[in-house]
């Protein structure tokens, strides 16, 4: 996406173009905290299109639950030979530092989720 600004060339326009481009990163996925205590976290994300980017992995030093409320998406398992594919009322236990990834969401209707990070239980 180019944007022209009459008058805006260099470090302006740079500045500009990036500003777009973020603005459309933010457009594919939205996270609102609810709820943050120092053992919870609950967060409502909502993503449209959202992937997690090639050769980047998520890796949480906490123990995350993660519900789809609308939409569908698909989430891979570092070590799994496919992504788990979710949809309405569909829940995953994500233990701490488990390497995982955004596959897919829909880019035509968001997908909501509710996720809840907390403190890894002990694990004997």
């Amino acid at each position: 996406m180019k944007i022209a600004i009459n008058g805006a060339c260099g470090r302006m326009g740079q500045a500009v173009e990036k500003a777009a481009i973020e603005a459309m990163v933010d457009v594919a996925e939205k996270i609102d905290v609810l709820l943050e205590t120092p053992g919870v976290r609950l967060e409502r994300i909502v993503s449209t299109g959202h992937v997690t980017p090639p050769g980047q992995w998520y890796d949480q030093g906490r123990d995350e639950w993660v519900v789809v409320l609308r939409g569908r998406a698909r989430l891979r398992f570092e070590g799994e030979p496919e992504p788990r594919e979710l949809g309405v009322g569909d829940h995953v236990l994500i233990p701490a530092h488990t390497r995982h990834r955004v596959e897919w969401t829909d880019p035509t209707t968001p997908t909501v989720w509710l996720a809840l990070y907390y403190r890894p239980s002990d694990r004997a």
